[in-house]
């Protein structure tokens, strides 16, 4: 089971079946109907349509599309919408992703198996540079900073699996990373100046990258948005469409799945960016702070 999701006996609730129980249940409450009147239409139990509001149980594409006509969802998009949601969760299931040969991710673990599916993800790091665009060096650098592990070689494998998250970049159906950094995480000297110079140039030449583009937050923008927090928004079809959002603190992973939320975040995110440098300026401060360095 990947760590960051829920158990119940058997029975595993997602980030994905959450979300579109979350909705289900909206539509439930928007229509005055209860859990038996909806358990009745799927010819089940109210505790199966209880299971299917919490996340605990993959749902079926009929008992989507029969809920959606009792609850009068007449919006064709709005309903496909709940369809690919639901067959994304099932297909997370199943899944036997290359993430769970890695224990040393730990709470990432959920996190890296929805990036493999994702058509996009805002990243907003004022900190540190963020995991898909991040150097072998300088990860190991930043987890051997962070003191998470004892163990060299579980710092190793810790490496190795963050590297691999970045095929998402290239490989297959490439993911759109759009990544906003501050500029006090260029000039971290995390593992020091070859590692930071190295690092450096590697934004630089992931900036070439079609589906990629990276913004630097300058110190001369002042106070904004992203001071407080940061975050990622992951995306699965069309922008805005079923996105959530992911927060790590040194304490606890935190995934905000409503609607509101996800608005929420992408407004905060533009925001950001408008505080943010032009794509080619961006490019150039990175390039002025490794020949600093």
């Amino acid at each position: 089971m990947a760590a960051g999701q829920l158990a119940r006996g058997n029975r595993v609730s997602t980030v994905l079946a959450r979300k579109l129980g979350g909705e289900l249940l909206r539509m439930r409450d928007e229509a005055g109907l209860t859990q038996p009147q909806a358990a009745a239409a799927l010819s089940a139990t109210a505790a199966k349509v209880a299971k299917m509001e919490r996340g605990w149980v993959p749902v079926r594409d009929p008992d989507v599309r029969i809920l959606c006509d009792l609850y009068g969802m007449a919006d064709v998009k709005a309903v496909e919408r709940l369809l690919n949601l639901a067959k994304t969760d099932r297909e997370r299931r199943k899944a036997k992703g290359w993430w769970n040969q890695y224990p040393e991710l730990r709470s990432l673990v959920e996190y890296v198996a929805l990036e493999d599916i994702a058509t996009g993800v805002r990243s907003w790091q004022g900190a540190f540079v963020p995991g898909l665009l991040q150097t072998p060096d300088y990860a190991r650098a930043l987890a051997v900073g962070n003191a998470d592990w004892e163990d060299p070689d579980e710092v190793e494998r810790f490496v190795e699996a963050k590297i691999a998250r970045q095929a998402r970049l290239t490989e297959g159906t490439p993911i759109d990373l759009w990544a906003v950094v501050g500029e006090g995480a260029l000039r971290q000297l995390v593992g020091g100046r070859e590692v930071m110079r190295v690092q450096l140039a590697h934004l630089v030449e992931a900036s070439h990258l079609s589906n990629v583009k990276l913004q630097v937050v300058p110190f001369l923008a002042g106070s904004h948005p992203g001071m407080t927090s940061a975050f990622s928004v992951v995306s699965f079809t069309e922008p805005g469409a079923m996105d959530v959002v992911y927060m790590d603190t040194t304490s606890s992973t935190l995934w905000l799945e409503s609607e509101a939320d996800a608005a929420r975040h992408n407004a905060t995110f533009e925001r950001i960016t408008r505080n943010g440098l032009a794509l080619h300026d961006s490019v150039a401060l990175i390039e002025r702070i490794r020949k600093e360095l």
